[in-house]
Formats: structure tokens, C-alpha cells, sequence
């Protein structure tokens, strides 16, 4: 089952992003979906099993310049996770549909992603989710 996130889901949504973005705290990703909740451009979906949940997926609207793309709003696919052991079992490509539903509801004729350049495992799910490659840069930063 699939459900679209709401504020009474974010300890469980954090706590799945937690296990891609180990970098945070729960109480930080708390704090950062509530706002992307409420500006109304931005999805969640919730992917359960046996009411367990195992998986999210994080889509918005963007508006500025998207890669590869020519209208605007694009769809973007933020994040997508699925718990390991229940993997390669189509949920990723579930929730991925969801996100794309929602894009096309909201007026998207596009929908696009990224990965990090040595991502090996999100390259081959974008490729099998039918994604074509249209770029790969490497950023730089410095202080000033």
C-alpha cells in the first residue's frame, strides 16, 4: 500500500530518510519535511507492507531551470528509498509512479532526477525506470 504523507507521518518518514541521509538527525529531517509540507509544491508518498513501512519516495515542483528539460513546472524526484530486503521487489518502481501521477496531476509535462555521479545503484534504477541521461557535472565550491 501506498500513501500520500501527511504532518502525522513525519517521525515515520524521518525515520526512513535517516537511512539514506545518515548525515541528519531525525528532529532535522522532522523539522525540514514539515516545511516542505506546507508550501504545497512538494509530495511524499509512503510505501508499507504488512503495515510496516519500508519505503518513501520525495517529488516537488520545480520551477527553475531543470536539466534537459524545456517547460516549466518540472517534476523532480527528490529522494526514493526502499529498506534493504525489500528491494528489487517493484516498490521503488510503485512509489516512482506515484510521484510522476502527482507531477502530471499538478500540470508537469516532464519529469526529471539526478544522482550523484558515483551512485552506481540510483544510475541503474534511473536507467530502468526508462530515464535518459542528459548531463553529468561535477560541482566545485570554495569560500570566499
Amino acid at each position: 500500500m501506498i500513501k500520500k504523507a501527511r504532518n502525522e507521518d513525519l517521525e515515520i518518514l524521518a525515520k526512513l530518510a535517516m537511512l539514506m541521509w545518515r548525515e541528519h538527525s531525525i528532529n532535522e529531517l522532522i523539522n525540514e519535511f514539515s516545511e516542505i509540507m506546507t508550501n504545497g509544491k512538494s509530495q511524499f508518498f509512503l510505501q508499507y507492507e504488512n503495515n510496516v513501512p519500508i519505503g518513501f519516495a520525495q517529488c516537488q515542483l520545480r520551477y527553475d531551470y531543470v536539466e534537459g528539460t524545456s517547460t516549466s513546472p518540472v517534476g523532480y524526484l527528490e529522494g526514493i528509498f526502499v529498506k534493504e530486503g525489500y528491494r528489487n521487489k517493484g516498490y521503488a518502481k510503485k512509489l516512482l509512479a506515484e510521484c510522476e501521477a502527482w507531477a502530471r496531476e499538478s500540470g508537469c509535462h516532464e519529469f526529471a532526477s539526478d544522482c550523484e555521479i558515483d551512485n552506481i545503484d540510483s544510475f541503474h534504477f534511473h536507467k530502468a525506470m526508462n530515464f535518459t541521461e542528459v548531463n553529468r557535472i561535477i560541482c566545485f565550491t570554495k569560500k570566499l
